[in-house]
């Protein structure tokens, strides 16, 4: 059995691979609306980028999110203390 999504939520970088994904997607899965998610995890980059051009790209809704503290309080602070490489 086949599931037919409606609605993916991708991850999304703005490069190649992930935007290939947004056109891909809903090719093989008709009528599936694609939501696209771009963390900022303190890339320094700008990344209203990703959110305009997967809006070009068809997506339905375009989320970038700013998770730069939360990111280095429960990742990197205790990766850190445990002296991880």
């Amino acid at each position: 059995m086949t599931v037919q999504p409606k609605k993916v939520v991708l991850l999304y970088s703005g490069g190649l691979d992930t935007s290939c994904m947004l056109k891909w997607i809903p090719q093989h899965y008709a009528g599936c609306e694609m939501v696209t998610l771009t963390l900022d995890l303190g890339q320094g980059e700008d990344l209203d980028f990703a959110r305009d051009k997967a809006l070009k790209l068809g997506a339905a809704e375009s989320h970038v999110l700013d998770v730069r503290e939360r990111f280095a309080r429960e990742y990197l602070a205790p990766a850190i203390q445990a002296n991880a490489l």
